[in-house]
């Protein structure tokens, strides 16, 4: 089976857990909550590269107080389907002293990319740090973070879709979405 084979196959097989109307609210929601929490402190947003475009683009558009946005890149899969150690391959133009950061992403996973993001923001002298993520995957062990701000929890699933993607393809899926199989 080729690439493209294998893609059709796994949306043919996918469950939707959430619709583009359920990720919809889910972000209202959230945006009502950063809003209150950080909205007259100039924040920087933090799009974490390439899952965080499109909950970045989402979420900001439903901000309506002055922001900056930037984006980071540190990644553990690299177009797999499993994790490997953290690389890194983007960090943000925009001084990150004495800021208020926001760092968007798709999903909080095992947690250790984001963990160690934030780590970097704090030691780069923000002033404080939040996570936001569209879906919390709730696990069985202890995750080294937990985001402060949560769109949608979803089982320990490979999930695609909103962000999300299976082997680089599928991000662009409008909601999210679980394999049934990953080849």
């Amino acid at each position: 089976m080729n690439k493209l084979e294998e893609i059709e196959r796994v949306i043919a097989e996918a469950a939707c857990l959430f619709t583009r109307d359920e990720v919809k609210a889910a972000l209202d929601r959230m945006a009502a909550e950063i809003t209150a929490l950080i909205g007259n402190k100039n924040p920087l947003l933090l799009s974490v590269l390439n899952g965080g475009i499109i909950p970045t683009a989402e979420l900001a558009l439903r901000l309506r107080f002055p922001l900056e946005i930037d984006s980071i890149k540190a990644g553990r899969y690299q177009g797999e389907t499993r994790g490997n150690e953290i690389r890194w391959l983007l960090k943000p133009t925009i001084p990150l002293r004495r800021r208020t950061v926001l760092i968007i992403d798709d999903v909080l996973d095992e947690g250790i990319t984001l963990a160690e993001i934030r780590k970097y923001c704090i030691e780069e002298g923000a002033e404080a740090v939040y996570t936001a993520v569209i879906v919390d995957k709730k696990l069985e062990k202890e995750k080294p973070c937990h985001a402060d701000f949560v769109g949608l929890e979803a089982d320990d699933r490979y999930l695609f879709g909103f962000g999300m993607d299976y082997k680089s393809y599928l991000r662009n899926w409008p909601g999210i979405y679980a394999c049934k199989h990953v080849y």
